[in-house]
């Protein structure tokens, strides 16, 4: 075939059932053959694009589709362009970067795209993940084969604007995972347990003190727990009891749980907290795996001492490690979720790390940082739309949840 033996068949109009398969008909009688096809609908606008190789004239071909697009009420444009054989692509030269925002304006979305083109990038395909709670988009870019030129050339637009952006390698390996390791406090939960346990036996300004100090570095994780702890002996273990009850989850969290669960990924929680408090909340949630330090509570009350080894920075992505291994799955497979200096080790583990909502030494490390309040946008970041996720909950008979909002809030 030369190269201007190709049709490309554009049709737009509002969506109506049975006209692809009344094109595609005419198709089949002209004897073309469809060499690309894609299709997008947008509150009902059909945006379709058909390019084919025609099997003889081009006129009865290009009449013949004009007339079905008039009985439907759409508009077709017919083009004789140029047709090469596509070029064989690398298949590390192509990347998803997802764009969250609440809102998410034009403007941020020229300036990220923009960024994307300043670096010889090219969309391929956008397609729209979710309308709320946040809005976000996914794209696929082509032209650039180092991640960290895309990256360092769309943060900054995206900073800028004040919306999140990730950048991941297109591949299978995106579609694999199969292990997601959550933190607790700050992450899955809303707020810190040892700062609500302070808050009960009358220490939080000194308990506050100590995580200042160990977020200056001046201790490690394990110094600063113990010192935090001590300070809670003779905290009555009903103290444990009214935390654990009133705990808040982060918005989304049992939605992100329920969801990657259907989808058979094996869930953990590992947390610098306490299980006295985490073992509850996996129960809850039905979370395959929790791990976390055990407060000592002697004739009920907290003596300011642990039981057994602290699960501290390094502990954490042992544990990753250990799942991983015990469930048969690589550690390109894994995802990891959390928010602190402590979770890094983690993070940079797993085969996709995302900082919640975290501190900024761990935003500036981790590969993919989001810092909208939504658990559930880390479905996002898996390539998971909201509509799949609703669609699922929808057919689920166990759960009564309410409707969600229109598709026009903001």
């Amino acid at each position: 075939m030369d190269d201007a033996a190709a049709l490309l068949i554009t049709v737009t109009g509002r969506d109506r059932p049975g006209l692809t398969s009344r094109l595609c008909a005419e198709l089949a009688r002209a004897d073309a053959r469809i060499l690309d096809m894609e299709q997008v609908v947008i509150q009902d606008r059909l945006v379709l694009g058909i390019l084919v190789s025609p099997g003889g004239d081009v006129d009865p071909v290009r009449e013949a589709l004009e007339a079905v697009a008039a009985e439907h009420g759409v508009s077709c444009e017919v083009e004789q362009v140029s047709h090469r054989r596509p070029e064989r692509r690398d298949p590390v030269d192509r990347h998803h970067v997802s764009i969250l925002g609440q809102p998410l304006r034009p403007g941020a979305i020229a300036d990220i795209t923009a960024a994307i083109a300043a670096v010889g990038g090219n969309i391929e395909r956008i397609e729209r993940l979710s309308r709320y709670p946040i809005m976000s988009f996914e794209l696929l870019v082509s032209g650039v084969a180092d991640t960290a030129v895309l990256k360092g050339s769309v943060g900054p637009a995206a900073a800028a604007a004040r919306v999140d952006v990730a950048v991941q390698r297109a591949g299978l390996h995106r579609r694999a995972k199969r292990l997601i390791v959550f933190d607790v406090d700050s992450t899955l939960v809303d707020g810190e347990v040892i700062e609500l346990l302070a808050a009960h036996a009358g220490c939080a300004e000194e308990v506050a003190e100590i995580t200042e100090r160990a977020m200056r570095g001046e201790l490690d994780f394990e110094q600063s727990l113990r010192a935090r702890v001590a300070l809670l002996e003779g905290c009555p273990a009903s103290a444990v009891d009214h935390v654990r009850s009133h705990l808040r989850l982060t918005p989304g969290a049992r939605t992100v749980i329920r969801t990657l669960s259907r989808l058979g990924f094996v869930t953990a929680i590992v947390s610098g907290g306490f299980t006295q408090v985490t073992d509850a909340l996996a129960a809850d949630l039905g979370v395959d795996y929790a791990y976390a330090n055990t407060l000592e509570i002697v004739d009920g009350t907290l003596t300011g001492g642990l039981v057994g080894p602290v699960v501290d920075r390094q502990a954490k992505a042992r544990h990753l490690e250990q799942v991983a291994a015990r469930e048969g799955v690589p550690l390109s497979q894994t995802v990891a979720v959390g928010d602190g200096a402590n979770d890094l080790d983690m993070l940079s583990r797993a085969g996709l790390g995302i900082a919640f909502n975290a501190k900024p030494v761990v935003r500036e490390q981790a590969e993919v940082a989001v810092n909208v309040p939504y658990l559930d946008a880390v479905l996002f970041l898996l390539g998971i739309t909201r509509e799949e996720i609703e669609r699922a909950d929808a057919e689920d008979p166990s759960l009564d949840l309410p409707p969600p909002p229109p598709v026009d809030d903001p």
